[in-house]
């Protein structure tokens, strides 16, 4: 399933292609070994791990400039079911350097939100660092409100 986006946010609208990763190929894992380290200091994710994600009810997407082109972003949908109902939070939405302000963002957050409207959910979390103003500017141009909660984490260690 191949998806085609025109973002409008770009003055000379920029066509991307957007696809759903479905398995984990060599060339999936490269790109991951290259965008991962411009979101996060975590290790790169492996085979087997991205088998296991691919494997869950989460959704993860990449987008390219064009079909078979380089890999230019990726965003995660990441799905889980509680005693409360079906709930989805999204995560690490990565963006190029070299494709950041294009749109890129935008038309990643916009199709987790069409799967997620396609799946039934009623609403979609995420969080995301302060110091990230350029995503959160995005985020809140997109309709997404700040919720007033605290979020803790407790290491495990490790």
């Amino acid at each position: 399933m191949a998806i085609r986006y025109i973002s409008a946010s770009d003055a000379l609208t920029f066509l991307m292609h957007l696809e759903p990763v479905t398995s984990p190929t060599p060339e999936i894992l490269s790109a991951f070994g290259r965008l991962m380290p411009q979101l996060t200091q975590s290790p790169t994710l492996g085979a087997a791990d991205l088998q296991a994600l691919l494997q869950s009810p989460s959704r993860l997407f990449i987008a390219r400039r064009q079909p078979g082109g380089e890999i230019i972003g990726s965003a995660c949908l990441g799905v889980f079911r509680t005693p409360s109902g079906l709930h989805a939070h999204i995560e690490d939405v990565i963006v190029d350097e070299s494709a950041r302000g294009q749109g890129v963002g935008e038309a990643l957050v916009k199709i987790l939100l069409e799967t997620a409207r396609e799946m039934g959910l009623k609403g979609v979390s995420l969080t995301c660092n302060p110091r990230r103003e350029a995503a959160n500017a995005l985020y809140r141009k997109m309709g997404f409100t700040p919720w007033q909660t605290n979020v803790y984490w407790f290491s495990l260690g490790g």
